[in-house]
Formats: structure tokens, C-alpha cells, sequence
């Protein structure tokens, strides 16, 4: 079955692929630097991306790109309160499991992996 660019089904293949790729990224380590941690990063905020955009079909692609970095932003900064890594602490696994989802630590380098991310996928969007 041919899958229609920009379907539902299209941006399904695309999240299932994000994740695919996301997964092999922290399971296989290359020793670089920018592949082992930011790729990662990228992937991340192409999901969320994708993620919208299985919402919000009908939005234009740069609002949903801008939303999309503003939930990065937000999610970044709020590791500045230091509540993601009190959280590392708890006696709960699902909400160690969410802290380390987050990220704990605050990185202007993981907002620019997080655009580039992002840039990629409304690149594939817009095309």
C-alpha cells in the first residue's frame, strides 16, 4: 500500500521511524559526541513535531514548528528548577522513568539540537 505524503499514515511511518532510529541512537555508541548525545537531542524534537502534527493536520507546518520548539524550550528550562533531578530520586519508577525522559540537566546545546531537529522535519514537511 502507497502512503500519501502528509496522511495521518504518512506521519505514523515517520513517528515509528523517529522512535526506530531514536532508540539505535542511545543503544549503539559511535564515540561521537555529536551523534551519541545531540542526535538523540534532534530526534527528540522531531518527534514532538510529528507528534503535533498527527494533532494539528491542518495547521500550517512553520506553527507547528513553533510550537514544537516552544514545548522544547519549555521542557528545557524547566530542568532548571531542579525538579527533574529531585525526581531521579523517587521511589517510583515511572517517575524516575519521566525524569530521565525530560532530561535533568539544562544545555543551550541541547536547544540547538533540539531546532536542528525540528528544521529537519519541517523541511520534510514543507517539501
Amino acid at each position: 500500500m502507497l502512503v500519501r505524503r502528509r496522511s495521518p499514515a504518512f506521519w505514523s511511518w515517520v513517528l515509528v521511524g523517529i522512535i526506530a532510529v531514536g532508540i539505535l541512537s542511545r543503544a549503539f555508541h559511535s564515540g561521537s559526541v555529536i551523534v551519541d548525545k545531540y542526535l538523540g537531542d534532534a530526534l527528540y524534537a522531531a518527534m514532538v513535531y510529528t507528534m503535533l502534527r498527527l494533532l494539528r493536520m491542518a495547521t500550517a507546518a512553520v506553527r507547528v514548528a513553533t510550537l514544537a520548539m516552544s514545548i522544547m524550550t519549555g521542557i528545557e528550562l524547566f530542568q532548571l528548577t531542579m525538579i527533574p533531578a529531585h525526581l531521579l530520586h523517587s521511589g517510583y519508577l515511572l517517575v524516575r522513568l519521566s525524569a530521565r525522559l525530560i532530561g535533568t540537566e539544562f544545555s543551550f546545546w541541547d536547544l540547538l539540537a533540539y531546532a536542528v531537529g525540528i528544521a529537519c522535519i519541517y523541511l520534510v514537511d514543507r517539501s
